[in-house]
């Protein structure tokens, strides 16, 4: 059951007065979960950058040993106030990402606690810039894509699940959610077998997965076309990267608004908590270590993706 909690983390985000603060009053009956709130400044605004940590009961922030396991929510903004009322599409990522954390937070209180921590990121800004992009109109965010990842991509992480809405195109043609190949170190690498069998289960229906580029995998400014940032964190880890789109039938524009819904938000949280269950376990792996292993023996590192490129070490 995660509706419940998406419906509170919907409520709190859908406001044009929100701001971390409120969100972190979210975890105050839940004591053994710490939440941290950083308020940053860019060029186009601020925003309110948030981590959720979620302990477990042999995790590593206690001298444990069992994995760590990342969620983010990938956003521009949840707002695009004054230009548009209301709670934007683009905002489905942290509705997510903070429904994930109420849920783990709720079982911990009911005794059924993970083996390993999980950590939430994402950030909250009501009043975020939009940008031209193809088919529709972008959210954008008041900081830049570096400072996104400095904030959200914590080295603790092991496997990373990146939740993003995912509307604003003509590759997913699903109403729901969908999960990308794994990115790690530059490689597009298979879609996770774990993975797959975990959607079957949390949504009893095929799983869906959505294709990917090597440009979607290499940091913004570069000037090459982006499906959109759920694929960002891969730039700035080592861990594995999945990207969980929440995704529609038709083009949806990120700063479109009325276009968020709750049965395929809490989905994805739906999903995001069973693979953290297994992820911290140890039943869940994103990618291969021996397929790995062998891919950059035989081709080398490719980890050049991860960077602006060949033009900027020359520059």
């Amino acid at each position: 059951m995660t509706l419940r909690q998406t419906l509170i983390a919907l409520e709190a985000l859908d406001s044009g007065y929100v701001n971390g603060e409120q969100v972190k009053a979210l975890f105050n009956k839940y004591p053994d979960v710490s939440v941290s709130v950083t308020t940053v400044t860019g060029e186009k605004g601020s925003t309110d950058f948030i981590k959720i940590v979620v302990l477990g009961t042999n995790g590593k922030i206690k001298g444990g040993d069992a994995p760590t396991f990342g969620i983010i929510g990938r956003l521009g903004g949840i707002g695009a106030r004054p230009s548009r009322i209301g709670l934007v599409s683009d905002a489905d990522g942290a509705v997510a990402a903070i429904a994930s954390g109420l849920k783990l937070a709720d079982m911990q209180t009911k005794g059924d606690l993970l083996k390993g921590d999980v950590i939430i990121t994402t950030h909250i800004c009501p009043d975020a810039p939009t940008r031209p992009h193809e088919p529709v109109d972008f959210m954008d965010s008041p900081v830049d894509i570096l400072t996104m990842n400095h904030y959200e991509v914590v080295p603790e992480m092991e496997a990373i699940l990146s939740i993003d809405t995912t509307k604003g195109n003509r590759v997913i043609n699903h109403k729901g959610i969908a999960i990308s190949p794994t990115v790690k170190e530059g490689y597009i690498l298979r879609v996770s077998e774990d993975l797959l069998r975990i959607m079957e289960m949390a949504t009893g229906q095929f799983p869906v997965t959505f294709p990917i580029t090597t440009q979607d995998i290499t940091p913004y400014g570069n000037d090459l076309y982006h499906i959109n940032s759920i694929l960002q964190p891969a730039v700035a880890t080592e861990a594995p990267v999945v990207g969980l789109a929440i995704t529609a039938q038709s083009v949806v524009p990120g700063c479109g608004t009325g276009a968020s819904h709750e049965v395929d938000i809490a989905a994805a949280v739906r999903f995001s908590i069973e693979v953290a269950k297994e992820a911290t376990n140890g039943t869940c792996a994103f990618y291969n270590k021996n397929e790995f292993d062998r891919i950059t023996k035989l081709y080398g590192s490719m980890k050049i993706l991860q960077t602006s490129g060949k033009e900027s070490v020359v520059g």
